[in-house]
């Protein structure tokens, strides 16, 4: 019930997450489905994006606005502010490392292996080993990765694109980012970032996107 109070979060629609689709049958080549979802997901060219965000951390609400920066192949520096343009916290994704100065909050953000999926991009990282994927209804498909140490993320596509990231600890879901399936320039509109034990939710909604030249290799480094 709790968490049916908590995670609302600024949501239009309010409510739990929907329950998970039925799964109705295998995928025949799972390496091949994602290998193209890699192509049909991948960033193309430099971008700078600007966006609103909602923040609940167990019942207290935040917001502001943020920009993101992002490059081929896999790099993104997010800055998120205060309405006042207090910096809330800076951080950079190279692959799958997440950079952060020194003394910044390191629970608010998605982990690199969700953040992404933030994006709409689908990057499973070195770690994560293919284990199956399967065929939903309404003509969905979930891609299922496993880390050495057990635990799960799943993927989940609806006609191309990326729509649901869940990251799965002892078979239950323990992390999820929910992409909308509005998009514009092959990039989602708005995703939503939950921490189903942590009670924190994260929304942010894209106000603007424009492609750029490329950036300043130093922003990749919010530490100097």
């Amino acid at each position: 019930m709790r968490a049916c109070v908590v995670l609302p979060l600024l949501l239009a629609a309010g409510g739990c997450p929907a329950a998970r689709p039925a799964v109705i049958g295998p995928v025949g080549d799972p390496e091949q489905a994602a290998d193209e979802l890699v192509g049909q997901t991948g960033l193309e060219e430099p971008l700078r994006i600007v966006f609103g965000w909602q923040l609940n951390d167990g019942g207290q609400r935040v917001e502001g606005r943020g920009v993101a920066r992002v490059e081929p192949p896999y790099r993104a520096r997010l800055d998120l502010f205060l309405d006042n343009g207090e910096t809330v916290v800076s951080a950079a994704l190279v692959d799958g490392e997440l950079r952060l100065p020194p003394g910044s909050p390191d629970d608010i953000l998605p982990p690199p292996d969700l953040m992404w999926g933030v994006l709409g991009i689908f990057h499973p990282l070195g770690e994560m080993r293919l284990l199956g994927a399967d065929r939903l209804e309404g003509e969905g498909m979930r891609l299922r990765y496993g880390y050495p140490n057990g635990r799960e993320i799943h993927f989940g596509v609806m006609q191309g694109f990326l729509s649901t990231l869940e990251l799965l600890d002892d078979g239950h879901v323990v992390e999820r980012v929910d992409v909308s399936s509005r998009r514009e320039a092959r990039y989602p509109l708005e995703a939503t970032y939950r921490n189903l034990t942590a009670f924190r939710e994260l929304k942010l909604v894209r106000e603007s996107l424009a492609a750029v030249p490329p950036f300043d290799p130093e922003i990749w480094d919010p530490a100097e």
